[in-house]
């Protein structure tokens, strides 16, 4: 199959990987596979960490899917299983996570949040011969290794650089200001976007890359405001977001702010007090609160859990159900046989619209909606 390269590992990722599959046998091929027992999903998502609130949405949404899969019969009689390890947006930890669930016996894997933890999990899984159905993560970086077992239910940071230009030229944008984290994910997109701003014939006032975690940002706030944009979008997660945004508004900025989707969550508000984030805009894919009819799905998610569902519940809950799809198809859990399965599946319904792979294994239909802040969420933009 032809990929097209988009970016590529770094080395210190590879590295990472290879060390942590040679620690034991992670084929799978010793696993202790079952063919009559339940189907094994695994999933990483951050459980701890700066993105730690985004964890109990994945796995949650992916755990109500393996439910309601398992009180209709299971997939040919065998019922699902859903097994969490930690990535905490951490590269050594997802891989070591990633190396738990190999060591587990998964089938699937349907985790991925963070791209720059997802990065090292790529090889562990590879060398497995594991599907990764990855609901959240979508640096194009994930494609460089043009590795067939890897599918993206998430739109790519392609689309999302596409829809945030088109909405800034819309906005009549002179100068933008791009704000980035020095992540895979999040200098993609930033870049992209750069590159598509450009071609629509916007300035590109300036470019600043921060260092996750820390509290201050007044270099980055300052060199925005010297620039004279009207326009801030900043591609990272909310954490960081929200205190430049906080910081943003204590400077004097008058201008737009845009977040991209890794800051989509009512933390971000929190951290940049309410006041300060009324009116910020947002690149998002779908969420439950956005999805047409969506109300029957929440409520469902609510019943079980009894909190409301947030960002990338419902692609890990589709995650799980393309999983459970191919193995029905496949008859098997063979790694190869599901592969198979995927890259043939056209028309599956899930959250986004009919499935259907590309070549690169992305959505082919689907993308990003523009959000706003409004009050105390995120509400589509009208």
């Amino acid at each position: 199959m032809t990929f097209i390269r988009r970016g590529t590992l770094t080395a210190a990722a590879m590295a990472l990987g290879l060390t942590l599959t040679a620690c034991g046998d992670l084929t799978g091929e010793s696993s202790g596979k079952d063919s009559s027992g339940p189907i094994k999903l695994g999933m990483l998502t951050p459980l701890t960490g700066s993105s730690a609130a985004i964890g109990p949405y994945m796995k949650d949404g992916a755990q109500l899917a393996v439910d309601e899969i398992n009180a209709k019969g299971g997939i040919d009689g065998r019922k699902l299983s859903l097994t969490v390890e930690d990535e905490a947006c951490d590269p050594k930890t997802a891989a070591a996570g990633a190396a738990k669930l190999v060591s587990a016996g998964i089938d699937v894997s349907v985790g991925g949040y963070c791209s720059s933890a997802t990065l090292p999990t790529l090889s562990i899984f590879d060398k497995a011969n594991i599907p990764m159905l990855i609901p959240a993560a979508n640096s194009t970086d994930l494609l460089a290794p043009e590795q067939r077992n890897v599918f993206l239910i998430n739109g790519t940071g392609i689309q999302q650089a596409e829809a945030a230009s088109k909405f800034i030229k819309k906005q009549g944008s002179k100068r933008v200001a791009l704000l980035d984290d020095n992540t895979s994910y999040s200098t993609d997109i930033a870049n992209r976007t750069g590159d598509e701003l450009g071609l629509l014939g916007v300035r590109i006032a300036d470019h600043q890359s921060v260092t996750a975690g820390e509290s201050d940002y007044s270099g980055a706030v300052n060199a925005v405001m010297e620039s004279k944009a009207d326009f801030v979008y900043w591609t990272g997660y909310y954490q960081e977001g929200g205190l430049l945004i906080k910081q943003l508004k204590a400077a004097g900025y008058k201008g737009r702010i845009m977040i991209a989707d890794g800051s989509v969550d009512a933390k971000l508000i929190k951290i940049a007090g309410g006041k300060n984030a009324q009116g910020v805009f947002a690149t998002m894919t779908q969420t439950p609160q956005t999805i047409p009819d969506g109300q029957s799905w929440i409520d469902k998610y609510k019943k079980k859990f009894g909190s409301e569902p947030g960002p990338y519940s419902t692609q890990s809950y589709d995650a799980v159900r393309v999983a459970a799809e191919a193995v029905r198809k496949a008859g098997s859990t063979d790694g190869d046989d599901v592969i198979r399965a995927l890259e043939q599946m056209d028309g599956f319904k899930i959250f986004s619209g009919p499935l259907k792979f590309t070549i690169q294994h992305t959505l082919s239909v689907g993308g990003f909606d523009i959000l706003v802040v409004k009050d105390d969420g995120f509400v589509l933009n009208k």
